[in-house]
Parts: C-alpha cells; sequence; structure tokens
C-alpha cells in the first residue's frame, strides 16, 4: 500500500499538469451537469415494513384520486381584541377568502369553518384547510403565491391570518455560519502550516472534493429522488474530511523535508505514509455511511450513500491533486520548524531559510513541541488522566438516558415563521392534538357488517386517553373502507401521543378477532412514530454491522487486537456523551437560546443512528492518524512508551488542528433553519470535541502507556492470515534503501533534477 502510494505521489508531483487539469476538467463536467439537470422532483418518504406506510398504500388503492399524498394548508383566522369569528363582517371575508383558495389549479377541496364547525369554543379562532392534489415539493410557486395571496386579502381587512402545513415547504438554507466555520478553519490551517499558500492547498483541494460530490448529487438528485437535504449533509461531511485529508499529507510533506528530502521525494514519501492513513481513515467513515443502509429507509439510505461518494472524491484528490499542487507551489511552502523570513528581491531570504532547513535536520528546535510535553505529562500519569477522561465523559453522558426520539413538527420551526404561528393559534383555539390528526383506516373488506364494525371501533376509540375528538367516519365507494379522523389530547411530538397510537392499534386487534374488521392508524403523526421505532431497532445490528467491519479494518491496519478494541470502546464513550449533550439543549433546552433553539422536544429520530455512523467514521481517522504514526515508530525500534511520544511530537499539532477544523466546520451548520441539519451540526461539532480532545488525546496515549508491549500483541496464526498492508511503511523503507543502493530515485538522482522544475 505505502509502496503504491509513494509513486502515486511522486507521479502526480512530476505530471502536475496533467493531475491538475483531469480534475478541473472533472470539475468544470461535473459543473456543467449539475446546471443543466432538470430541477430535482418531489422526494418519495416511504417506510418500508410499518403499519403507517401499509395504511398508506391501502389508502391508494381503495380511495383512487384523493390524492392522499398530496400536500395540505389550514388557513388559520383570528379575530381582532374583543370580536368574533361569527360577526358577520369577518365572516364574509373568511368566506370570500375560502372562496379565493378553491380557485388555483392545483386545489382538489377547501373547507369551510363555518360548514366545519372548525371554530373555537370563544369564538375568536378559525382554520380552512386547503387539499392540494400534488405533494408540497411539487406544488407550483404559482399555487404558494395564490395561497398567500388569499391570506394577505384577509390580513388587509383586520384579521390575524397565519398559514400552517406542508404546502410552504421549502429548502433549507444554512446560514452565514457556514462561511464562518469555513474562515476559522483558514486562520488555524494558517497558523498549523505557517504560509497562505500551505493553507490555501487544503482549503482549494476540499473545495474541489465537495464541488465534484455536491455537483454529482445535484446532476442526480432528479434522476434519484434525492432529499434537499442530502447536498447540505454531503457538503458538511465532504468539506470536514477533504480539508482534513489535504492537512494531513501537506504536514507530513513538510516534515520529510525538514528531514533534508528534495521536494518530490518528500511529496512521494507524504502520500505514502499520510496517505495510508487517509486511504483506511476514508475507508471507516465510508463504511459508516453506507452501512445505514441497513435500517432500510431509502431517504437515509441515500443520503449515506452520497455522502460516502463525496468522501470518496476527497481521499481520491487528497492523494492526487494535493502532491500536484505541492510542485506547483515549490519554495513557497518550507520545511516544517522552519522559520518565518521577509522575502527580499526574488524571495532569497526565504529560499535561504528553506535551504538551511532541508539540509540541517539538527537545527529544529531542540524545545520539545506541545504534543511531546503532553505525552510525557500523560505517560507520567496514566491512571489518573484516563480515570479524569472516562468520568468526564460519563458524567455529560448522564443526558442521553432520558433521550426522546421523535420527528419533528411546525411547533419546532422558528416563531418568526408563519408555520409556527399557525401551529401555536390552533394549539390555543381547539388544543396541541389539532396540529397531529391520527387517522384510523377500518379495512371490512372481510367484515359481515362492515358499518358496524366501524361503529365499535369509533366507539373504542372515544373511551381510550388521550383523545379530544373523534370525527365521523367516512366510506369509499365500494364502502369497504372507511377513515376516521382521530384528534390526540396531546402535541403531535408527545409521549403520549404516541401511547394513544399504540393503544388504538392494540385495540384494533381485539376488534379484527371479533369483527374480521381490521384497524390501520396512519397519518404524518403515525408516520414519524413508525420511523422512531424503526431506528431505535435498527440501531444495534446497524452498530454490530460497523463496528464489527471498522474493528476488522483496524486490525489489518495496527495488526493488534487491543488498539481497535481501545478505539471501539472509545467511540462509545465520545458519542454517548454527545447525545447527551444534544439531550441537555435540544430536549431539555439548557442553552437553547445561544443554540437558536427556539422550541424544545424529541430528538430527532433519525439523530442517534445517524450521528454514530459519521462520529465513528470520523473517530477512527484520528485514531488512525495519531496511533499509526506510533506504529511506524514502534516497529521502527522505539519502546512503547517512546512510540506514544513520538506519534504526539509530530501528531499532535495536527490532529488538534483537524480536529477544530472539523468542529469549524460542522458548527456552521448550527445556523441552518432546517431543524434536523442543525440538530446534527450541533452534534458533530461536540462528538468530534469529545473525540479528539478527550478520548483520542487524553484516553488513547493514557492507555497505551498502561497496556505497554501488550497494546500491539497479535496471535501468531492471524499474523500469518492478514495480509500486510504496510500502513506504517516498512516496506517503503525497504524499497527506497533499494533505490538509493542502486542510484536510482533516492537524493541526487532524477527526483533532484526534477526539483529544477519547482
Amino acid at each position: 500500500m505505502a509502496t503504491f502510494l509513494y509513486k502515486l505521489g511522486r507521479f502526480a508531483f512530476r505530471r502536475r499538469h496533467f493531475v491538475a487539469l483531469f480534475w478541473v476538467a472533472l470539475l468544470t463536467l461535473v459543473g456543467v451537469g449539475a446546471a443543466s439537470a432538470p430541477a430535482a422532483g418531489p422526494t418519495t418518504f416511504s417506510i418500508p415494513g410499518t403499519e403507517a406506510q401499509k395504511t398508506f398504500d391501502l389508502l391508494e388503492e381503495r380511495f383512487p384520486g384523493a390524492s392522499a399524498d398530496g400536500a395540505t394548508a389550514r388557513v388559520v383566522f383570528r379575530a381582532p381584541d374583543g370580536e368574533k369569528m361569527t360577526d358577520a363582517g369577518h365572516r364574509a371575508t373568511v368566506e370570500e377568502t375560502v372562496k379565493e383558495l378553491g380557485n388555483g389549479s392545483e386545489v382538489s377541496s377547501v373547507t369551510d369553518p363555518y360548514v366545519t364547525k372548525s371554530l373555537s369554543q370563544d369564538g375568536t379562532i378559525a382554520y380552512a384547510q386547503v387539499s392540494y392534489d400534488v405533494s408540497g415539493m411539487e406544488l407550483e410557486d404559482s399555487s404558494k403565491d395564490a395561497l398567500e395571496s388569499a391570506a394577505g386579502d384577509a390580513r388587509d381587512a383586520g384579521l390575524t391570518v397565519e398559514i400552517g402545513g406542508d404546502a410552504l415547504s421549502a429548502v433549507p438554507h444554512t446560514g452565514t455560519a457556514e462561511i464562518i466555520g469555513i474562515a476559522i478553519a483558514a486562520v488555524v490551517l494558517v497558523i498549523t502550516l505557517g504560509s497562505l499558500v500551505a493553507a490555501g492547498l487544503p482549503l482549494l483541494t476540499a473545495i474541489v472534493g465537495v464541488g465534484i460530490g455536491v455537483g454529482s448529487i445535484t446532476a442526480l438528485a432528479s434522476t434519484l429522488e434525492l432529499d434537499s437535504t442530502t447536498p447540505i449533509l454531503a457538503s458538511m461531511i465532504g468539506l470536514a474530511v477533504g480539508i482534513d485529508y489535504a492537512l494531513f499529507i501537506v504536514s507530513r510533506y513538510r516534515a520529510e523535508l525538514a528531514e533534508g528530502r528534495d521536494r518530490e521525494q518528500a511529496a512521494g514519501r507524504a502520500v505514502g505514509t499520510a496517505g495510508s492513513a487517509v486511504v483506511f481513515a476514508g475507508l471507516t467513515v465510508v463504511i459508516a455511511l453506507v452501512g445505514l443502509a441497513v435500517v432500510n429507509i431509502p431517504l437515509l439510505t441515500k443520503m449515506g450513500l452520497a455522502a460516502a461518494g463525496t468522501v470518496v472524491v476527497a481521499v481520491l484528490v487528497a492523494l492526487t491533486l494535493i502532491p500536484a499542487l505541492l510542485g506547483y507551489a515549490g519554495r513557497r511552502i518550507r520545511p516544517a520548524g522552519a522559520k518565518g523570513a521577509k522575502g527580499t528581491k526574488g524571495g532569497a531570504r526565504a529560499d535561504e531559510a528553506g535551504e538551511q532547513a532541508e539540509t540541517a535536520p539538527a537545527a529544529q528546535a531542540a524545545k520539545p513541541n506541545m504534543g511531546t510535553r503532553w505525552a510525557r505529562f500523560v505517560i507520567r500519569r496514566p491512571v489518573v488522566v484516563l480515570l479524569l477522561a472516562v468520568v468526564g465523559l460519563g458524567v455529560a453522558a448522564v443526558p442521553a438516558t432520558q433521550l426522546e426520539l421523535g420527528l419533528p413538527d411546525d411547533g419546532a420551526q422558528p416563531t418568526s415563521t408563519t408555520q409556527r404561528r399557525a401551529y401555536d393559534l390552533l394549539s390555543e383555539g381547539f388544543g396541541p392534538g389539532l396540529n397531529g390528526p391520527l387517522m384510523v383506516v377500518v379495512d371490512t373488506e372481510r367484515s359481515d357488517d362492515p358499518e358496524g364494525a366501524v361503529t365499535t371501533v369509533s366507539d373504542e376509540i372515544k373511551g381510550l386517553e388521550d383523545v379530544a375528538a373523534v370525527n365521523p367516519a367516512t366510506f369509499n365507494e365500494a364502502g369497504d373502507t372507511a377513515m376516521i379522523t382521530v384528534i390526540p389530547g396531546s402535541k403531535p411530538s408527545s409521549v403520549a401521543t404516541e401511547d394513544l397510537v399504540h393503544a388504538i392499534r392494540d385495540t384494533g386487534a381485539d376488534i379484527r378477532t371479533d369483527t374480521d374488521a381490521e384497524v390501520l392508524v396512519t397519518g404524518s403523526t403515525a408516520m414519524n412514530i413508525d420511523v422512531s421505532e424503526k431506528l431505535n431497532d435498527a440501531l444495534l445490528p446497524y452498530l454490530a454491522l460497523v463496528v464489527g467491519l471498522a474493528f476488522l479494518l483496524l486490525i489489518l491496519v495496527f495488526r493488534s487486537i487491543l488498539v481497535p478494541l481501545k478505539a471501539a470502546l472509545g467511540f462509545l464513550l465520545s458519542v454517548l456523551a454527545a447525545l447527551g449533550a444534544v439531550v441537555a439543549i435540544f430536549q431539555w433546552g439548557w442553552l437553547s437560546g445561544l443554540m437558536g433553539v427556539e422550541q424544545t422536544g424529541p430528538v430527532m429520530s433519525m439523530m442517534p443512528i445517524f450521528m454514530v455512523g459519521v462520529v465513528f467514521g470520523l473517530a477512527m481517522d484520528y485514531e488512525v492518524f495519531l496511533v499509526t504514526r506510533m506504529r511506524e515508530a514502534y516497529v521502527h525500534g522505539e519502546s512503547p512508551t517512546e512510540a506514544v511520544e513520538t506519534g504526539f511530537k509530530y501528531g499532535a499539532r495536527v490532529v488538534t488542528a483537524a480536529a477544530v477544523i472539523m468542529m469549524a466546520v460542522f458548527a456552521g451548520f448550527i445556523g441552518s433553519s432546517e431543524q434536523m441539519v442543525k440538530m446534527i451540526g450541533f452534534g458533530l461539532a461536540v462528538a468530534v470535541l469529545f473525540d479528539a480532545f478527550v478520548v483520542r488525546m487524553a484516553i488513547v496515549p493514557a492507555v497505551l502507556t498502561l497496556l505497554g508491549k501488550s497494546a500491539w500483541w497479535l496471535p501468531k496464526w492471524l499474523d500469518r492470515a492478514l495480509p500486510n498492508v504496510d500502513v506504517e511503511g516498512e516496506k517503503l523503507q525497504q524499497h527506497l534503501a533499494d533505490d538509493e543502493g542502486r542510484g536510482g530515485d533516492g537524493p541526487g538522482g532524477h527526483g533532484r533534477r526534477e526539483l529544477v522544475d519547482a
């Protein structure tokens, strides 16, 4: 592996014009494809195997033309203080608005609140429901404009009017904080790499990689029915790993220059060593993202595959475009440890400083760097550091024991939106349950008395707890299926509403025995509950698959049993602590104002499994980058504690910078208008904080110090069975030694001649 990547790095350095042209051409081609691709159509949100999905499919069959998946809008009216909606003037305004709403070409029906008795008990609030033939994402802008125009006319007449429902669905935006995150990443890169040119390379290559990945997603969005959130999450992950992977290779390149090697040799060695870590780190991320397919939720599978594809592009860009750009940069990137010098005419002084660093490795500062000092501190007190780190993460994880899962409704929207204000008005006038009605479907095809069976179902539901209202049943034309709308007494995302759904289903099982009628529950609220349960059930199998595959991969990389085991256990600690932080802020409301969380509630049901997948991949990034350097030192003759110190000497600064960059990129997405993106951005940022600075920087050196040589133990039979991927570069060293013996590509050979081009 290392030898192949070494040759690839040298090839990219020498043939930089060809490599750069290839990536520019690919980026241009993808950009043209994205620009000319048809706009993404509606996304089909299906949850195979759930009762809510089964019921939805039954409605499509038994109520043809009813547009069960069509968009809805609830236009909520409120009378001025001291007045009522029953006043003649307000009634005339509402009736005129209802008439105006019914004129749209995509409108299937509009309810009149005075006919359907949709008036609050005090008479101050009323609502009309607009149903459309198409879904919210398919709805034409003209229909949305007509909806808002009708509401505006009613406002002009003196009423307070707000619009809820999914008819005004919009593509989420991430806000300006994403740009701030990239700016922070740029500052960290300048500090870490010592120059604007060196700092610009990781940013440039990450942008190229994300541009190709997200451009491909955009170009294929219509064909693959990708969700609008997919490119945002792909860019989030692709940007973070793209910067980090490039940073590790550029840092190793500068370290190789400081060892006195020419630039082509340094580029080849950087790709051969740090590049090997990049490949295996990228593989762990890809495994974690592709593994989301086991959940069997098409939306989540597509998100995982799209993000995984972007990570693959980031790895390929780091391995090829970075060494090519290093060739273009030439002496503008100085060796590690070379002090900045103000350039004279032609940059002679800077070149002189670079040459001195290249030819005099011993000139590096004798004072140990921060990474070395920290490693020595941990080596002296491993037990204390380990206990403090584990207890600290354990305390942070405590809130995760109260984790409640659900999917957001309009109640999670900012109060500045009309959807949220409509939600609040409906809750005030009719109770919170009206925002999430349950649709109970009674299949009476096998029943001898369909009407009697439906009456029994309605009576039984009325007797259940937390039922605010049960509307009269509506039969289809064939008379073999009925729909009953049930209004819960609690808000859609509450535990009480979830209990009610289960109670109706339990009651339906008894009714089926007596009447042969099947009782099913669907609707957006029931669908959300089923999604949460499906994700809960899939979490353990997903963990077993992803952690198991990555464990085998890490055994291959580190040729050890205990090091991968430690890596997996450390990951579990960091992800539990991160979930605890998410619960504290988004569910309990701690610091919610600072995070822009205006409505607390259950944690997004997709959050735990998505966080597990992404954080595991990213955690293994740091593990691979940090510990491979230790493994390399150990294989080359250092003692276990010396290897820990060496790993931190060369890796701590870069891993710290990479973590800060990744946190900045993820934190930038906290400014998103989409609750899911906001929560994932925060969760990933805090997970990186815990994993990089507590697990990898404290627990890893403490455990490796305590284990000593046992850390690198591998049964002999397994050692013989496993292929040697040579991540530590032992075979590469032999290859280079042979080349130098033949006078080939060693210093002073062909590589030195190529340096003239730089």
